[in-house]
């Protein structure tokens, strides 16, 4: 499955009420990094059986970035319940993203 497009209209029923774990990329379309991460995010995405990745622009939804503190990018977020248990800046490789998932 390809990674959910969030905004602030279905971040909650997507993210804060889903029943499985949610992996949320925070990034731009104009930052390098996140531009480098994007295709690993989609694989992971696509690979994903017992969780799910969304991905916030976060220059399209500024409120969402504020609200999850969200200083630097790419910011990956797993919530867990509805609530954030990990968080990682910056691009890291393919298994250390699924490390985070565990």
């Amino acid at each position: 499955m390809a990674a959910i497009v969030l905004s602030k209209e279905n971040f909650e029923a997507e993210v804060l009420n889903s029943d499985i774990p949610v992996l949320v990329d925070f990034s731009a379309s104009w930052c390098g990094p996140c531009q480098m991460l994007a295709p690993i995010i989609e694989e992971i995405a696509d690979e994903a059986g017992d969780f799910k990745v969304g991905k916030v622009e976060t220059s399209e939804e500024m409120d969402l970035a504020i609200e999850y503190r969200v200083s630097s990018i790419p910011c990956l977020v797993v919530f867990k319940g509805g609530k954030e248990v990990k968080r990682s800046v910056g691009a890291i490789p393919k298994q250390a993203i699924l490390e985070l998932m565990k």
